[in-house]
């Protein structure tokens, strides 16, 4: 009989327990697919005595996960600590070093030092997956790396964060402001104590890092993403969104344009026809257009202990059946550094929304403006408040213009809405979401 494949497991949160136990309950058939047996031999984490709803006491424990990670006792070493720095870093690097491979979730550690990494994996001959990295259940890093090897891909885009998803979903069916939407979100657990990472959209932006580097194959760097999060939109703008036609969601993208890899988190609209449009709640989902075949959008959990856990399984399994890939589909010296497209030079429809003097002459100076930059208007709306109880609006009160423009440059559409802010014919800032067609 083959020898089983010994696991080592560092980090027994939600998901490190989940692997555990789904391990022992489905041995059998994991034997079966697999052609041995995968067993989890040690673990590691901070508390020894914590109740975890697993039994732990028939294996190994060590303290250290650094020392977990070079035993010569294990074949596999699962890194499940979070975090980009030590002691994931340091024990992540001490595994592949000793020889062995590793399978983690961990977007930070990947975002950061992923290169570094992958060329450690390939110099000493072991696997480094990452499945669970990235849109917890949903298969993405293997369809992108290895199922799609043959068709070249022109943008990949998704919903990478399920938390932003709850919220934008809750915003629109039931008109809650975005700090109820947090508040209520935080008591059920799936926004964090301080949502921050989520909300202002770092945390989409890890995980595009490692996307755009598995679909172009460029070196995986946060710093070349335009970051903007969820915080300024309003019930306001998802419901003139849904008039539209469109629907608002938090979208991290990556596309090839003739300027570069254009790498861009922001809210967005998306057609209500569209398939990522339909994906609501905690739920994640990725969009690949590829050359030869129609787009493909693959939807899941985005997160959860078992859902991610499922990921982390799969990675196991590929190292127990032998199956080798470069962790970035293709070697790390073959990664090329990113020309980073300048956001400015971004080329794409817009929705504007401005509180707009109620006078003469408001509604063309802005036209004006526009046209001077030659943006093209597709519709504009101006709607009229009711006049404040107890008598008529008073005149010259700001009142709401939304403008759907054509395809135009982010550098015009700024340029112009600065030039309308001088004229003084607009009270607050404007609100700006860019549009992204099918």
């Amino acid at each position: 009989m083959v020898a089983p494949l010994k696991v080592g497991l560092a980090g027994l949160g939600t998901v490190g327990a989940s692997v555990v136990r789904l391990i022992a309950q489905h041995r059998a058939e994991l034997t079966a697919r697999c052609g041995r047996p995968i067993e989890v031999v040690a673990v590691s984490a901070r508390s020894r005595g914590k109740d975890r709803g697993i039994d732990i006491r028939k294996l190994r424990w060590v303290a250290d996960p650094v020392k977990l990670a070079a035993d010569p006792g294990i074949d596999v070493f699962v890194e499940l600590i979070g975090g980009d720095g030590n002691p994931a870093r340091s024990a992540v690097t001490a595994a592949l070093k000793a020889g062995k491979s590793v399978v983690t979730a961990n977007k930070a550690l990947l975002a950061h030092h992923g290169v570094a990494l992958a060329a450690l994996a390939e110099r000493h001959g072991g696997a480094l997956n990452f499945e669970a990295a990235v849109g917890g259940a949903i298969p993405i890093v293997k369809t992108l790396r290895e199922s799609l090897a043959g068709n070249p891909i022109s943008r990949v885009y998704g919903i990478l964060n399920g938390t932003c998803n709850y919220m934008l979903t809750r915003m629109e069916r039931e008109k809650l402001s975005f700090d109820e939407c947090l508040k209520e979100a935080q008591r059920l657990g799936y926004a964090e104590a301080d949502p921050s990472f989520d909300i202002e959209g770092h945390d989409t932006a890890q995980k595009l890092a490692i996307l755009a580097s598995l679909t172009f194959g460029i070196r995986v760097d946060p710093g070349s993403i335009y970051v903007e999060g969820i915080t300024s939109i309003t019930t306001a703008d998802l419901e003139a969104a849904d008039e539209l036609g469109y629907r608002i969601k938090l979208l991290g993208v990556a596309v090839k344009t003739d300027k570069g890899i254009e790498q861009r988190v922001h809210p967005t609209m998306v057609p209500k026809e569209s398939a990522i449009a339909q994906v609501m709640g905690v739920t994640n989902a990725v969009t690949i257009d590829a050359e030869g075949i129609a787009p493909i959008t693959l939807v899941g959990p985005g997160a959860g202990g078992v859902a991610t856990a499922s990921a982390v399984i799969s990675d196991i399994a590929d190292v127990a059946r032998g199956v080798r890939s470069a962790p970035f589909g293709r070697p790390s010296v073959r990664l090329t550094v990113s020309r980073k497209a300048p956001m400015q030079r971004h080329e794409g429809g817009y929705y504007i929304r401005l509180l707009a003097m109620d006078r003469p002459g408001t509604a063309a100076t802005i036209a004006k403006r526009l046209a001077e930059h030659n943006i093209s208007m597709e519709s504009i709306v101006q709607r009229h408040r009711g006049p404040p109880a107890g008598g008529a609006a008073k005149g010259g009160a700001p009142v709401p213009v939304i403008i759907i423009t054509y395809a135009t440059t982010e550098d015009a559409v700024r340029k112009a809405l600065a030039a309308v802010k001088r004229d003084k014919v607009i009270s607050g800032e404007p609100q700006l979401i860019r549009i992204e067609k099918n």
